[in-house]
Order: structure tokens, then sequence, then C-alpha cells
């Protein structure tokens, strides 16, 4: 298991830096573990790739839960927008293979919104009991709101989290002031 999650950082680190077509060894060593513990445990690299993708999508879910229970929903949900961009700064590192039509990689856009959706879902419905957050939002579509804006080829900017709070400020209901 110790070494199942010390390969998937290596991998997730690798892709980020060379892209999913980087040499396994390069894995490996990063990992300190040899190229045959990789190929044991993923045989294919689209394997390989496909369980960094899920492991940083449960990750970027369970961010959304632990932040819903610590912080009011307008706040978690901030903070979650800021989960979602890194992870697609994460996927960006791999994303001409998630986009080549390689068949192992189908099921993956449907399994994002499927795991995100409940969760962000959650903080949303929250947020409308407790008349912070708009009850109109559907997560589906703010999921892929937020997704478009963090996913800018440059790397994320200024300009991407300016757009993102700009996005989150039309959700969040700001009570009136007394005069």
């Amino acid at each position: 298991m110790r070494n199942t999650e010390t390969v998937l950082e290596a991998a997730k680190a690798v892709f980020a830096e060379s892209g999913v077509d980087a040499p396994m060894r390069e894995i490996a060593a990063r990992a300190g573990v040899g190229v045959g513990t990789i190929y044991r445990n993923y045989p294919q690299r689209s394997d390989l790739i496909v369980a960094v993708f899920r492991r940083e999508l449960d990750a970027t879910a369970a961010e959304a839960d632990r932040l819903l229970s610590q912080y009011p929903p307008a706040q978690a949900l901030r903070s979650w927008a800021r989960s979602l961009a890194r992870f697609v700064a994460t996927k960006r590192g791999f994303a001409s293979a998630l986009h080549s039509g390689d068949p192992a990689y189908q099921p993956l856009p449907a399994q994002f919104l499927g795991v995100l959706a409940p969760k962000v879902q959650a903080i949303l419905d929250a947020g409308a009991a407790d008349g912070t957050i708009r009850g109109d939002i559907r997560a589906d579509d703010l999921i892929r709101a937020l997704s478009r804006l963090a996913d800018d080829p440059a790397g994320p900017d200024d300009r991407a989290t300016g757009m993102t709070d700009v996005l989150l400020d039309g959700l969040i209901v700001v009570a009136p002031r007394n005069s």
C-alpha cells in the first residue's frame, strides 16, 4: 500500500512536469521503486494515468466534505473552488492522454462529475438552507464553469482566480446592510 501511494504521487509529479509520455523509469526513480513494481500494479500506462486521476478526484471530493464540516457553506465553497483548480491543474499534465480517444479514458469525464457533484451539491444545499448561497444553482453546472475557468493551458493565473471569485460572488447571498 505504501508503494502504491508513493508511485501515484511520483507519477502525478512526473506527469505534471514531463507529460504522460515520460519514461516509467523516471517515475520509478522518483518513487524509489523498480520499474517492475510499477508494471506489476499498472500493466498499461493508461492504468497508471487513470489511477492518478481517480486518486486526485477522490481527494478533491473528500476536501469538499472536510471543508463543509469545518466552515460555513459559503466559505467552504470558496475554499473548495481552489481545490478544484489544483485538481484541474494536475489533470492538465495528462490532458493529451485523456483526449486521445483511448477507450481506457472514456469513463473519466462522467466519473469526474459523478464523484464531485454530490459533494458540491451538499455544500450548495447547506448554503441554500442557511440563506448564504443561492438555491437555484446545480452542482454539475458550477463544476463545469469552475473547471473551465481553471483550465488555462498557460497555467493558473490571477485572472482565472479573479474570474472564479466573480463567479462565486454571483452565488453568495449578501445580507442587506442596515442603514
